[in-house]
Parts: C-alpha cells; sequence; structure tokens
C-alpha cells in the first residue's frame, strides 16, 4: 500500500502535495531525449530515450536507456533495451536505435523504434522503423525480425536519398485495430494500419502533417476527436534551438488534422496550433512530446528540453543536451495547452497525483481500510506481480474524496463480469461494467437498484479478458466517464460518459469507489481511489501592451516615412504606394556572415511594448521559392537579433520566429514556429524587460484576421542590449512584401 496523502494536481488547493523541479531526469542523466512514457503492469512508470550517452564525458551511447519511478519526478536507470550484441540483425553495426514508443497491447508489451542505418540496402541513411516485444515494460527486448515499415525512397536508387522514417508511435482505435503514425520532415507525418501483431504496415499510408514543418507525432483520444501532437522546427541548433510542439485535431485517426483556426496541417500555409513553447525562462527547444495521465485524471506532458546555460552535453558542440521534463497539460476549450499555455516550469511545481490513503499494489496484501476482503484472495501473475483475486461476487471498496472521485484499476477475468463503481451510502451508485457474455462496456447510474440513466459501447472482437486491461471511472462535475484501454495512454477503446441524475461518488457521508467482480476469477490491481483533479478552465493572461503609441508609429500613407526611421543597407526599391510601404524581396539575408540584407529601423522607446504590422505577401503555395520572406525585426546588430516572418521554406509557407546570437566564437541561428501564415498576415512581437535579470523578452505573436491571435515563443537579448525594430524583406528575389503599417504600443503612453 503507498500511503502518502491524495490530493488534486491543478494550481489550486495543493498543501498536501510535494514539488519537483524540473529536469526531472537529472537524478540518472545529463540528456534523455525524445521520452515515451507508460505505468507498467507492476504499477512502475516507465520512460524511455533516445540513443545517447547519458552523462557528461561518457562517451558511450545507451540504445534506448530505459528508467523507471513510483511517482513520475524521481527517475532511475534499469537498463537499456539493446546492446551492441542484441541489435535487431537487419540493422547496420554502426546503426543508432531513436525515437521509441512503448504499448501494452493484449498482454505483451510493444516498443517501436527507428534504426537509422540497416542491412536492407548497400546505401547510406536507410532508416526504417523497427519493433520488438517483450513481457515486462525493463526487457529483455526481442526485435519482430524486420522493419515495420522499411526504408522508403526519395530519389533514385543507389544515391542514399531517403525519406526520413522516424518517430513512430501507435494508438489502439475503438475497433482495437492499432495505427502507426511516422515520419518527419524529409517525406511528412504519415499514418497506417498494423497487423494484429504489429510486426507489419498494412493498407497504404496516409500524410496527416506536411513535411518540411512537423516531425514527433504523438496521438491521443479526447471527447471524440483524436489529437495530433507534433513537433516543429529545429530540434537540435544548441542555443538558438527553437523546438516546440503544436497540434491538430480530427474524428478519425487518418486525419485530415485541422488547428484551431480550421486550417489542415497538411495545407502549404501550414496549421498548427502551439501547445508547448519556450517561455525565456532556462528552458528552450521544448519537444517531442509524449501525454501521461495520473491516478486524479490530470494529463501531463512529458518531453525533452535544452538549458540555454548549456546546450551541448559536452563542451561547446556535438550532441545537444536535452533532459526530459514534466509539466501539467490542461485541456481548455476543446484544445491543450501545458500549463494553460504558461510554458515549460522551471521552479518548484505541484507534483503529479501517483499515490494516495487508498491506492495499493496489494504486494504486502489487501490494505486496512479496504472493505468486501473476505470475498478477495491474494494471487501472483509474472507482469503484474502480486495481486487481488475474487474467490466469488464481491466489492473491494474504499472511502472516496468529496467534491469528486476518480478509481483505477488494472482489471482481468477468467470469464465473470467485472468493472469499477462508486456509491453514496445504500442508495445511488454508478457502475462500469465489463460484460465477457456480452462483449460490452456498460456505464450505468442506479438509484435504489434500479437503472435511471445508462450508456454502452462493444468491445473489440480481438478484446480478451484474460489479459490486463486498465479502466478508470471519475466521478466530477456531474458526470460520471468510464475508461478501458490497453495502455492508459490516451487511446481508450471504450470511452462513455453519463450525466449524473443526482449526486454520486465523493458528495455523501458513506462515499465509496473500488472494483467489483460477478463472480470468482476476477484479477484486481493497482487500485486506486483518490480525489478527481479540478481541471484548469483558463489561459493565463499574457501582458500585450495595446495603447497606441503614435509617435513611434507609422501608417504609411503618407508620401514620404514618418520621421524617427533609420536604414541600415537603404534599399532604394522600398516605395510608398497605395497607403503601405511596398518593398520587393531582396536577394539578400540577414543571417551567417552575408549580413546583406537592408534593414528599416526605429526605435520603439524604453520599457515594455508591442510592435505590430499587417503584411501582405504572395509566396504562392506548394511549390519551391527558399527562403523569401517579410516581416518585423528586433534587432541590436547584424549577428545578434530576432526576426519574426512569414517565410517560404520549401513546399511550406510558416511564420518563423528566428534567432541569430554569437556563440563559442561562431553564429548560431535557429527559429521557433508560431500560426499558420495567409494571404495577409498581422505579426507582432511584445517585449517584456525580465525585472529578475533585466533580459528582454521578445514573444512572437500572429494571426490570419487581425482579431484571433496566436501565441509564439520567445527568444531573449542581454540586458544590455539596444534593441530597435523594424521591417525586412528578403530571402531571395520574386515576392513583394506590402506593409500596411508599423505600430508601437506600450502600457501607458507618455
Amino acid at each position: 500500500m503507498l500511503a502518502v496523502p491524495a490530493g488534486a494536481s491543478t494550481e489550486s488547493a495543493r498543501a498536501t502535495q510535494p514539488t519537483y523541479t524540473n529536469a526531472v531526469s537529472k537524478d540518472f542523466a545529463d540528456t534523455f531525449a525524445d521520452p515515451s512514457l507508460l505505468r507498467g503492469k507492476d504499477g512502475w512508470w516507465y520512460s524511455y530515450g533516445t540513443s545517447d550517452p547519458l552523462r557528461e564525458g561518457e562517451g558511450t551511447p545507451h540504445r534506448i536507456p530505459i528508467a523507471r519511478s513510483h511517482d513520475l519526478v524521481t527517475w532511475s536507470h534499469v537498463g537499456d533495451a539493446f546492446t551492441g550484441l542484441t541489435l535487431p540483425g537487419w540493422a547496420a553495426t554502426n546503426a543508432s536505435i531513436w525515437g521509441p514508443d512503448v504499448r501494452f497491447v493484449e498482454g505483451q508489451y510493444r516498443m517501436y523504434y527507428v534504426v537509422t542505418e540497416t542491412t536492407l540496402t548497400t546505401e547510406l541513411n536507410d532508416n526504417a522503423i523497427g519493433m520488438a516485444t517483450a513481457a515486462s515494460p525493463a526487457g529483455p527486448w526481442t526485435d519482430s525480425g524486420g522493419p515495420v515499415v522499411g526504408p522508403r525512397r526519395g530519389g533514385v536508387v543507389g544515391d542514399g536519398n531517403f525519406r526520413w522514417t522516424f518517430d513512430p508511435s501507435v494508438v489502439s482505435d475503438a475497433d482495437g485495430s492499432q495505427w502507426l503514425f511516422y515520419g518527419s520532415y524529409y517525406g511528412g507525418v504519415h499514418v497506417t494500419r498494423l497487423s494484429a501483431d504489429g510486426k507489419s504496415a498494412t493498407g497504404t499510408p496516409t500524410m496527416v502533417a506536411i513535411d518540411n514543418k512537423f516531425e514527433g507525432a504523438y496521438p491521443v483520444h479526447r471527447d471524440g476527436y483524436w489529437y495530433l501532437f507534433a513537433s516543429t522546427a529545429n530540434c537540435c541548433a544548441g542555443p538558438t534551438t527553437g523546438y516546440s510542439v503544436q497540434v491538430g485535431r480530427s474524428r478519425t485517426p487518418d486525419g485530415p488534422y485541422v488547428d484551431r483556426e480550421g486550417v489542415p496541417l497538411t495545407a502549404s500555409q501550414a496549421g498548427g496550433t502551439p501547445v508547448l513553447a519556450q517561455n525565456g525562462n532556462r528552458w528552450m527547444g521544448a519537444g517531442h512530446n509524449a501525454v501521461a495521465t495520473d491516478l486524479s485524471g490530470q494529463d501531463w506532458m512529458v518531453y525533452h528540453a535544452i538549458d540555454r546555460a548549456k546546450p551541448y552535453l559536452d563542451g561547446t558542440d556535438g550532441i545537444n543536451q536535452r533532459p526530459m521534463l514534466l509539466d501539467r497539460l490542461d485541456w481548455i476549450d476543446g484544445w491543450p495547452a501545458v500549463r494553460a499555455g504558461a510554458g515549460p516550469s522551471d521552479g518548484p511545481t505541484t507534483t503529479p497525483v501517483t499515490s494516495g490513503r487508498y491506492a495499493a499494489d496489494f504486494a504486502s496484501g489487501i490494505p486496512a481500510g479496504f472493505r468486501g476482503g473476505a470475498a478477495w484472495t491474494l494471487d501472483l501473475h509474472p507482469q503484474s506481480g502480486r495481486f487481488a483475486r475474487s474467490t466469488g461476487a464481491g466489492e473491494l471498496t474504499a472511502p472516496s474524496a468529496a467534491g469528486g472521485s476518480r478509481v483505477e484499476a488494472d482489471l482481468k477475468s477468467d470469464g465473470a463480469a467485472y468493472g469499477l463503481t462508486t456509491r453514496t451510502g445504500q442508495s445511488d451508485s454508478v457502475n462500469a461494467v465489463i460484460d465477457t457474455a456480452a462483449a460490452i462496456m456498460r456505464l450505468s447510474q442506479s438509484r435504489l437498484g434500479r437503472i435511471i440513466s445508462s450508456a454502452q459501447a462493444p468491445l473489440p472482437a480481438s478484446f480478451d479478458p484474460g489479459q490486463w486491461h486498465s479502466a478508470s471511472l471519475q466521478i466530477a462535475a456531474g458526470i460520471a466517464q468510464v475508461q478501458l484501454s490497453q495502455s492508459r495512454l490516451g487511446d481508450p477503446f471504450a470511452d462513455l460518459t453519463v450525466t449524473l441524475r443526482s449526486a454520486v461518488g465523493g458528495n455523501g457521508t458513506d462515499s465509496s469507489g473500488g472494483a467489483f467482480a460477478a463472480g470468482s476469477g476476477v484479477g484486481v490491481d493497482n487500485l486506486s481511489i483518490v480525489k478527481a483533479a479540478k481541471p484548469v478552465l483558463r489561459l493565463v493572461r499574457d501582458r500585450v501592451p495595446n495603447v497606441l503609441d503614435r509617435a513611434r508609429s507609422d501608417e504609411f500613407d503618407g508620401p514620404t516615412l514618418a520621421g524617427g526611421w533609420t536604414w541600415v543597407r537603404k534599399d532604394d526599391a522600398a516605395r510608398l504606394t497605395a497607403g503601405a510601404l511596398r518593398w520587393p524581396t531582396q536577394n539578400a539575408d540577414l543571417t551567417g556572415s552575408s549580413n546583406s540584407a537592408g534593414l528599416l529601423l526605429r526605435d520603439p522607446g524604453p520599457g515594455d511594448w508591442t510592435v505590430e504590422t499587417k503584411l501582405g505577401i504572395d509566396l504562392g503555395i506548394d511549390s519551391v521559392r527558399n527562403f523569401q520572406q517579410g516581416g518585423l525585426v528586433a534587432y541590436v546588430n547584424d549577428d545578434l537579433f530576432t526576426r519574426l516572418s512569414h517565410v517560404a521554406i520549401f513546399n511550406t509557407r510558416q511564420t518563423e520566429f528566428g534567432k541569430e546570437m554569437p556563440y563559442a566564437g561562431r553564429l548560431a541561428f535557429g527559429g521557433t514556429i508560431a500560426g499558420p501564415p495567409a494571404a495577409t498576415t498581422w505579426l507582432r512581437i511584445t517585449h517584456h524587460l525580465d525585472p529578475r535579470n533585466g533580459e528582454h523578452e521578445l514573444r512572437a505573436w500572429t494571426s490570419r484576421n487581425g482579431t484571433t491571435w496566436v501565441k509564439g515563443g520567445v527568444w531573449t537579448l542581454p540586458a544590455t542590449a539596444d534593441v530597435r525594430v523594424g521591417l525586412i524583406s528578403h530571402g531571395g528575389a520574386g515576392a513583394t512584401s506590402a506593409f500596411d503599417y508599423l505600430r508601437v504600443y506600450r502600457d501607458v503612453v507618455p
């Protein structure tokens, strides 16, 4: 029995919960990139990382390092999935193993991973997706004998040109079918069905997210939608890494996925709603996520990020140091946001709920406080360890919390019906029944023994009640919800809700919750009855100075520029016509050592401010017009600036917020991606002086209509920097940037 008091995992009323500070992998690893996560049937949480050395100076990579934890925040290394002697037989001896995803499917743990070099061709870069199985989440792992998705050519035979078959993620649909998501910038993200044994792809793959923008797909099902999380921008640009997570949603696993604005993730003007982006604290390049749910029902995002004070594992180049972080994932108005939009945490944060007074793993028997123990005995299973087995019909319950409760357990049955229950006294109850004879899941509310509301769904034909499955029953805000899944990773094959017609579970003086069996042979393990999480319902409010400073703005409606402008490398092709500044894109750039592009700059004034423009630029769609762009710049000098632009990146059109800075005797450049662009795109940079260190914090914002704004990430500039703002139009000839205005806003205009 785990004896830590239960508590809600939201920002309010957390006095009984301890805290943690990111990175959560620090106890065993300096870097742990591309983390995936699941709770094993033994009650431990397991995480899996991409192949890298774990510690500075170690030198030798771990081929899929495995860590485990009881609380999601304190982790220890328990081994590696592969060694040089146990690599898949079809992997080249110099292959690296990347981006693992692990699921529990009908009694078997399945790991999917990238093999970077194979023996399937004689060429380099012939990457593929493999799969291994194990009886335990810690292994040993046995490769299936061949690729699930083999190398995919991007060019002619013999040139080593293969599309990036990276970042697998597998989910189960309601009918029990398995779907594999995979892909990256070169080739795009695709989804395909899997065979029942998970060892081979079947059918025709479907692109669900465009190439040259997305990788690291991670799908989750919620409230009737599939949400596709995917990472954007460069994962590994050292001190200028702007990796981030965006999302789209669809009614079906194979799409189409659209963002909050309704823009498809497959569009050339690429959609994607930001979920996780850097916020100016120590962490940047936050991405390649997975999602876990704690015992209270609160979701958490696990991901890697880079400490901007130490971007590399060793020295000033090479492997980017990307430890594992954990933060709360909120769902607000149907869309996910990490910490309600606040982004990565770098201070003390309340821990997930992973234990409680009534949370039992049965390792030491049936704990005191549980009722109905006479109908249960202890048994042993190779995957779960000791568990409770019913000797006949009966319940195994414990008191539930006031104000909403959540019951969860791993369950299995030799044939009898079984499930979860909550009740208030002897009159009102909610029962989630797995009816093995009828092959259905039923959720019902009863009063005085009579069902007064119910819902049901068929179980998939592949469902085997003799294997462990995870079930949860939550009572909160007048709604009862039950979910039944294999891995408890956001892909339930039964998900039912009932609107309650009276208070049940957690609202009476004799409230309880737990598991039940209609006969003998029902197994129960990892049973918990805790207070349900109280969801966060509002996004954080961001300070956006909004009082127009007319003296520092220009509407571009006169014959000449307003006062206060200065040029760096003046471009005479920029002209005021028809109420706009029209500036053909220059065959020039500002990054690296080129420093050939013109800039039109002005002083934004002291303190916090917003600079905004309305930009029209026709970059077409689909065609390659690298890297024509127009937009805003916050400029210190040619080697230290941030730039927010609507830019053509191969076949895509994106809003990129880039930064260049000197680092270790060279220049570093990287970008982070904001919202989707349009033919006319509104761009904003908000500026905030950090009171702790005086740094300039600059955040990107974009809009397709000038009203609804998408919040992007933050770059910082040194406290000593003298920042000017202005406009750019460069990256290659062939387009024209039309700026309607440049406006500066502040909190108060003197």
